[in-house]
């Protein structure tokens, strides 16, 4: 009996316990239903004030925009293998050094412009909708592109913006339904390319002026537009609109977003996926094999 009692209060204690958790699992359950229904829905639906902007390489399609177009150009003879490998090298100097150099920038640039020089644009447009279907369709991140469609079907508009060539942004834009593109300008007089830039690649702080200079056409408040990038690159972007998303971050962004609890998702699939994945164009030219290259084209009316 001795035994008996020493174990009552023991199992009485015990229940106790089991229902004091049984009452703060069921407050906890019950605060989180109601949280969730205080929450504001996103996007807003009806929203004329609000849009929203992606970046496209690593964000809305695996690799990049111009390393795609690029083996597409290079099939069609616009240039050799020899720069081809030279191009290949200083991609992957960036993708490993994680850095811009600006010897290797400029170098690609002018080599990237040198290609397309003399061509028409109607001529790169018209192989960009090939190339598009030969490689990049199968490319394009299903859950990117359900947050993109999330934004469409609440009535807002949604803008790729992009280092790559314009003509190739406006294309992928135009495959995707979305609104429009904002990319690289290339200049070109009577429909035939240069080989000059007009300003310079949309790249870090240049998207940024974009956003900016777009939003303000459209009438839209930054502050209800969202935007969604990889790269450390766009936190300029990133910070101006009220709903920053970092999507398949590289590792600068994903401290950063965690810092300033940012939503971040990952379509990516494991470790190795998240530590190599090809990072955003760093402007005509820095994005892989020469075949970057071929693209930092715009249309320039006189």
């Amino acid at each position: 009996m001795a035994a008996l009692g020493w174990l009552t209060p023991r199992r009485r204690s015990a229940t106790a316990r089991s229902v004091l958790a049984g009452e703060a699992s069921a407050e906890a359950a019950r605060k989180s239903s109601q949280d969730t229904q205080d929450e504001t829905p996103f996007p807003v639906h009806g929203d004329e004030k609000a849009a929203a902007f992606f970046d496209l390489d690593n964000t809305v399609m695996q690799g990049a925009a111009l390393f795609h177009f690029g083996r597409g150009l290079y099939k069609r003879k616009f240039f050799e293998t020899r720069e081809l490998a030279r191009f290949a090298w200083q991609q992957a100097w960036f993708r490993l050094a994680g850095v811009e150099d600006p010897e290797h920038m400029q170098e690609a640039r002018d080599s990237a412009l040198s290609i397309v020089k003399g061509h028409r644009v109607s001529e790169l447009q018209s192989i960009g909708e090939e190339i598009y279907d030969e490689y990049m369709a199968e490319r394009i991140w299903p859950g990117t592109r359900a947050l993109a469609q999330a934004h469409l079907d609440a009535g807002q508009k949604v803008w790729l913006v992009t280092a790559a060539p314009v003509e190739i942004a406006q294309v992928i834009a135009r495959r995707l339904g979305l609104t429009g593109a904002l990319g690289t300008v290339a200049e070109s007089v009577d429909g035939v390319y240069t080989g000059k830039l007009v300003g310079e690649p949309l790249h870090g702080p240049a998207k940024a002026e974009a956003v900016r200079a777009l939003a303000s056409a459209e009438g839209l408040d930054l502050s209800r537009c969202a935007a969604y990038s990889d790269s450390h690159n766009d936190i300029p972007m990133l910070s101006l609109v009220g709903h920053p998303y970092a999507i398949n971050p590289d590792a600068k962004l994903r401290r950063h977003a965690r810092d300033l609890d940012w939503r971040l998702r990952d379509y990516r699939t494991g470790r190795k996926a998240a530590k190599v994945g090809i990072p955003a164009a760093a402007g005509v030219g820095a994005v892989a094999g020469g075949t970057a290259a071929a693209i930092a084209l715009h249309r320039r009316r006189r």
